[in-house]
């Protein structure tokens, strides 16, 4: 398995510099995609070493950044990539898991389930009911049955994700390939990670409750028509 490291960002320069340090730890191709970030993002790479950055002029959001990475991976001759956030709440040693998780000969898709996002005062309100909302509307749309449909801690298959024809360029991304995917026959799979969430007020996050509640909105109501229009015209 020829694998590489991505991690989209976009201000996320407090969190950065040891999100990169850790990553490097695993030996892989670091591929980091500045997503039109304003704050000190371009200095911190700038000084950081063993890195591919690749830059957008401005914000695409991260499924943008996402294939940004996964295409300039795929075209170094890597098959694989892992996915992780640069907010600091992914461990990168847990990429282990996920790989590990792949059968033998098998191409699929696996996914960190966050264990303990269920409790704890410092994870946000918004992260459990984000997910079970999630994670009910992609087994509706006609994606797979998983329980953390939201992390951003993944390995994917880098021919085969290219060319699922994702429409969503933003947060939506993540939950549209799952359907995707699945809709194309690959396997999706579940492996254990560990997750951290900072205090109030340390933590960087760009996820805005209104904004993004319509976006996902607009996103499965979309799939949910299209696997309506699939069953009624597709044998």
């Amino acid at each position: 398995m020829k694998t590489a490291l991505v991690i989209p960002v976009y201000n996320h320069g407090s969190m950065l510099a040891g999100v990169i340090s850790q990553a490097l730890e695993l030996g892989l191709p670091l591929y980091v995609v500045d997503d039109g970030s304003t704050d000190q993002t371009a200095e911190i790479l700038r000084s950081s070493t063993g890195i591919t950055v690749l830059t957008h002029p401005v914000n695409r959001g991260k499924g943008a950044a996402l294939l940004t990475g996964f295409a300039a991976a795929h075209g170094a001759g890597c098959d694989w990539a892992i996915t992780l956030d640069a907010d600091g709440q992914h461990l990168p040693a847990d990429a282990h898991q996920l790989l590990a998780a792949v059968p033998d000969d098998v191409r699929c898709l696996v996914i960190g389930r966050r264990g303990g996002m269920d409790r704890g005062p410092t994870v946000p309100w918004t992260s459990r009911f984000g997910r079970g909302f999630s994670n009910f509307w992609v087994l509706a749309c006609g994606g797979p049955a998983v329980s953390d449909s939201q992390s951003g801690f993944r390995l994917y298959p880098l021919p085969e994700t290219l060319q699922l024809r994702t429409r969503a360029r933003r947060y939506q991304f993540e939950v549209e390939v799952l359907v995707r995917a699945h809709q194309a026959g690959l396997a999706v799979y579940e492996a254990p990670v560990r997750v951290i969430y900072p205090a109030v007020g340390e933590r960087v996050s760009h996820f805005r409750p209104f904004i993004d509640f319509l976006r996902n909105s607009e996103t499965f109501s979309r799939l949910l028509l299209d696997r309506l229009v699939r069953g009624i015209f597709r044998p």
